[in-house]
């Protein structure tokens, strides 16, 4: 006689359903929601010579294509002298309109922040007691030049970005001193993942001992404390 399920076996295959549905749902939403982005780049292309009105059918993902080719053109000639001369001088239009100055300077600066091989913004995971002391948040140094709100803080702090759960691209931003911040050994990728899921999904650490923490954190941790 086959064996009676249970509630709690019931509600256990619904949830290793949801599991295995859910991430993939959300994935495939995901790619979709970009991919008809990218398609809206067809509007750039004159109604007669569209795939549609040329192959008699949409066709997916098209618009990616199409967005790559522009990219990759546009990076070529601003590459180049002509192309330099030509960004600048958009860029001096740009600059003597009112509001749109203000909107694209500062796009510009974080876009060459974050794509600057040799910035630090967003590429370091950190630890900080955060919204009290004893209560831990991850977080995501923004930045560390010294400009003047942070000389007139009197100490080394750092530009800390806070993001929130489940919509990382919404947060906080703090400084902080330097002491008060502890640097963890995971990628920006793991921290993320860290976040969006709420703690459930937590990265492996190899457990090894870092000598930047303290004496009351290694303990905290189960560590050994090398006598000094």
């Amino acid at each position: 006689m086959a064996k009676r399920l249970g509630l709690g076996s019931v509600l256990g295959y619904l949830i290793a359903g949801i599991l295995v549905w859910l991430p993939l749902g959300v994935t495939v939403l995901v790619v979709k929601l970009f991919i008809d982005l990218m398609d809206r780049t067809l509007l750039l292309i004159p109604q007669q010579y569209r795939p549609e009105e040329l192959l008699g059918m949409s066709i997916p993902g098209f618009g990616v294509i199409l967005s790559v080719i522009i990219i990759l053109i546009t990076g070529m000639v601003a590459a180049n002298l002509l192309g330099g001369k030509l960004v600048a001088l958009w860029e001096l239009i740009l600059s003597r309109i009112p509001l749109v100055r203000s909107v694209y300077s500062a796009v510009k600066q974080l876009t060459e922040t974050l794509f600057s091989s040799s910035g630090q913004s967003f590429r370091k995971v950190l630890m900080i007691e955060y919204p009290r002391k004893g209560l831990w948040t991850l977080a995501f140094q923004s930045g560390s030049t010294r400009g003047e709100a942070q000389a007139k803080t009197g100490g080394e702090v750092i530009n800390v970005f806070i993001p929130t759960t489940p919509n990382p691209t919404s947060g906080f931003f703090i400084m902080v001193p330097r002491e008060d911040v502890i640097e963890l050994d995971m990628d920006v990728d793991d921290g993320l993942k860290m976040i969006i899921s709420a703690g459930v999904v937590v990265p492996e650490w190899d457990q090894k001992w870092s000598p930047e923490l303290d004496e009351k954190q290694a303990k905290s941790l189960g560590k050994h404390v090398p006598e000094q």
